[in-house]
């Protein structure tokens, strides 16, 4: 594991369910800012348990390809989707 992966994976870790992130706040977390793209690379290929149903795109939207999934995972933790996208309130 890179050190890049190792960070975002902490950050991805320390989350708690109902909180979510956007792939630019985990990167600038991890302490790669302007890393948002490499962030969706790791969640795309990694097979480490974490939770990457809380990662988000610009504007709260779930751009994921497992979008209905993840929908759904958001849902069970208590946050509203509506119209693809995930309010923070």
């Amino acid at each position: 594991m890179t050190a890049f992966e190792d960070a975002v994976r902490q950050v991805l870790m320390s989350t708690r369910p109902g909180e979510v992130l956007t792939y630019g706040e985990v990167a600038a977390e991890a302490g790669y800012p302007g890393a948002a793209r490499a962030v969706g690379n790791y969640l795309r290929r990694t097979a480490d348990e974490v939770p990457w149903h809380r990662v988000l795109g610009s504007g709260d939207r779930i751009v994921s390809r497992c979008a209905v999934e993840q929908a759904a995972l958001l849902t069970a933790e208590g946050l509203a989707v509506r119209g693809g996208r995930v309010s923070r309130a």
